[in-house]
């Protein structure tokens, strides 16, 4: 156990968590214009249907990092300070962002466009949280 707050899946959100505890990154696809997007509401962000009914999927795992940033100071519990959160630009769809921990630390070389891929931290057994690393340049 880490010691960091564990998610508490709601209805909405249970397929998210439940596929992430396999090491999948599955999003919610809009059943009327087959888009992506993350998090879910109850309109569509893309073709703005009132009913999009979500189903989730499994998506490509990789993306470029737009932005990031560093967190010098937590005030959550159980977050090992610095910390690095990456905005990243999913390969699945364009437009489509996630943003999550880059697990390869703080002092990893960072730029923009950088590639990643999803990487889970279990966090509990059954509890685990994607987040990013980069992709080593050959």
């Amino acid at each position: 156990m880490s010691g960091r707050p564990l998610p508490i899946p709601d209805e909405q959100s249970q397929p998210f968590w439940t596929a992430s505890a396999k090491h999948v990154l599955t999003l919610p696809r809009c059943s009327n214009c087959q888009k992506f997007s993350f998090p879910p509401d109850i309109v569509c962000p893309q073709c703005h249907t009132l009913e999009p009914a979500f189903e989730f999927q499994p998506v490509a795992s990789g993306g470029k990092v737009r932005t990031w940033t560093v967190i010098r100071q937590s005030f959550l519990s159980g977050f090992e300070t610095p910390f690095v959160l990456v905005d990243v630009e999913l390969d699945a769809q364009a437009g489509l962002r996630m943003i999550g921990q880059l697990l390869d630390g703080p002092s990893a070389p960072l730029k923009v466009g950088d590639r990643v891929e999803v990487a889970f931290e279990d966090l509990a057994p059954g509890t685990s949280v994607p987040g990013f690393k980069l992709v080593k340049s050959s």
